[in-house]
C-alpha cells in the first residue's frame, strides 16, 4: 500500500516541529535551579571547642595561652580546682574552631557535618577527639552540639630535622559529628505567599517567570517585584503548600539571553565570555620590549710574586630587546574568541592580552562588561 505524497510531507513535518519542541524543552531552566524561595537557605554556625588526644602535636602552651585558659576553665566546671600558680606543659591538646552549615527546615536531632580547624600552632589534629562544643548562630543562640573523632585526609612525619608532610594535617571533619537541638521557624507556614529571588537579576527573566506561574496555576498567581523578587501566592491550607511547590519547582522556564560579558583572571591568564561578545572594527598594535640585566662574577688573580689578594668581582650587562610591532585589523561583529586566537598566535601574553582588551574598551569597539578577577 502506497502512503500519498501529501501525507508523507504532513507527517515529516509534524516530526520535525515535534523534535523542534522537544529541543526547547530539553534547554529550559527548571525554576528551581534559576531561583531560590526566601528565607529557605543554610545558616551558619561556629563554636570554639578543644581537641585533645593528639600524639604530642598540640598547641605549644608557652605561645597559646588561650589553650591553657580554656583547658583551666573546663576543669572547674568539672569540679577539678587547680592550685594557684599552676603551670600547665601540654602536648596533646588544640584549640580549634568549629563550623558548620544548619539546613533548612532542620528538626532537633538531626546531625550535621563538621569541620574542626585548628587556630593555634598545633602541628596536627590527625587522631585526636573534640570536645563537647556547643555551635551559635549569627545571634549568639546554641543551635547543635558537636563532639567526636577527627578525621584528617593529611599525613606527615619528622625525624632528624627532616619533615615529610602530606596534604593538610590542621584541618578535620567529623561526619553527623553535630546534633541540632534548636529549630528555626518554617517560613513556608507563615503568611499565605512566598518571595521567589532569581540568581541573577533580570526583568526578562522575571517577566518569564510570572508567565509561566501564571499560565499553571491561574492569573494573579505570580506578581513581579523588581528584577529579582517575584512574590507567588500560596494556598490557605498549609498541607497543600508542599504539593504546591514542589510543582512550582517544576516549572520550565525558557532562558534568557545571557548578557555579553568577559570574565578575566590576572593572575592566570584565563579568559571567559559569553557567545554574545561581538566587536566593531579597529587596529591592534602588539609590540614587546624587554630589558633582561645579567651578573657575572669575574675573578681577579694576582701575579704569583705580586704581594695581592684574589678577589672576585661582579660584572653586569644590561641588554635591551625590542621586537618589531605588528597591527592586526579586526573586522566588524568578529567575535572575542577570534580576538584571542589572533593574539596568541603573535605572542601576546595574558598581562598583554588584558591590556588590549582594556584599551579596546575603553576606545568603544568592545561592547561588552569585562571583569577582571
Amino acid at each position: 500500500m502506497n502512503v500519498p505524497r501529501q501525507l508523507t510531507s504532513i507527517a515529516g513535518v509534524l516530526l520535525a516541529v515535534a523534535l523542534l519542541l522537544g529541543a526547547v524543552t530539553a534547554q529550559a531552566d527548571r525554576l528551581k535551579d534559576i531561583a531560590t524561595i526566601q528565607g529557605v537557605r543554610n545558616n551558619q554556625l561556629i563554636g570554639y571547642g578543644l581537641v585533645v588526644g593528639l600524639d604530642g602535636t598540640g598547641d605549644q602552651t608557652t605561645q597559646t595561652p588561650f589553650t591553657v585558659q580554656s583547658i583551666i576553665s573546663m576543669l572547674q566546671q568539672m569540679g577539678v580546682n587547680l592550685p594557684v600558680g599552676t603551670n600547665l606543659q601540654l602536648k596533646n591538646v588544640a584549640a580549634v574552631m568549629v563550623t558548620s552549615a544548619l539546613p533548612a527546615f532542620a528538626q532537633a536531632g538531626q546531625t550535621l557535618d563538621i569541620t574542626v580547624s585548628s587556630m593555634g600552632n598545633a602541628k596536627s589534629l590527625r587522631g585526636g577527639t573534640l570536645l563537647m562544643t556547643p555551635l551559635k548562630g549569627a545571634d549568639g543562640q546554641v543551635y547543635a552540639m558537636a563532639q567526636g573523632n577527627l578525621v584528617v585526609g593529611g599525613v606527615g612525619a619528622s625525624s632528624a630535622g627532616t619533615s615529610v608532610q602530606v596534604n593538610h594535617l590542621s584541618v578535620g571533619r567529623i561526619s553527623g559529628g553535630a546534633t541540632v537541638e534548636r529549630t528555626l521557624p518554617n517560613v513556608i507556614a507563615e503568611g499565605n505567599s512566598i518571595n521567589l529571588e532569581l540568581t541573577d537579576s533580570s526583568f526578562s527573566t522575571a517577566a518569564r517567570v510570572v508567565d509561566a506561574v501564571n499560565m499553571q496555576f491561574g492569573q494573579g498567581t505570580a506578581v513581579a517585584q523588581d528584577g529579582r523578587v517575584i512574590r507567588v501566592r500560596t494556598p490557605d491550607r498549609l498541607e497543600d503548600r508542599v504539593a504546591f511547590l514542589g510543582r512550582l519547582e517544576s516549572i520550565s522556564i525558557a532562558p534568557t539571553m545571557t548578557a555579553a560579558k568577559v570574565i578575566m583572571n590576572a593572575r592566570t591568564g584565563s579568559v571567559v565570555m559569553t557567545q554574545h561578545v561581538r566587536l566593531e572594527s579597529c587596529a591592534v598594535s602588539h609590540g614587546n620590549l624587554s630589558v633582561i640585566v645579567s651578573t657575572a662574577p669575574v675573578i681577579s688573580q694576582p701575579n704569583p710574586l705580586a704581594d695581592g689578594d684574589t678577589v672576585v668581582v661582579p660584572v653586569s650587562q644590561v641588554e635591551i630587546n625590542k621586537e618589531p610591532g605588528q597591527v592586526m585589523l579586526l573586522e566588524d561583529g568578529a567575535s572575542l574568541a577570534e580576538v584571542v586566537k589572533a593574539l596568541n598566535a603573535i605572542g601576546a601574553t595574558p598581562q598583554d592580552l588584558l591590556a588590549i582588551l582594556q584599551a579596546m574598551k575603553a576606545a568603544g569597539s568592545f561592547r561588552a562588561e569585562l571583569e577582571i578577577i
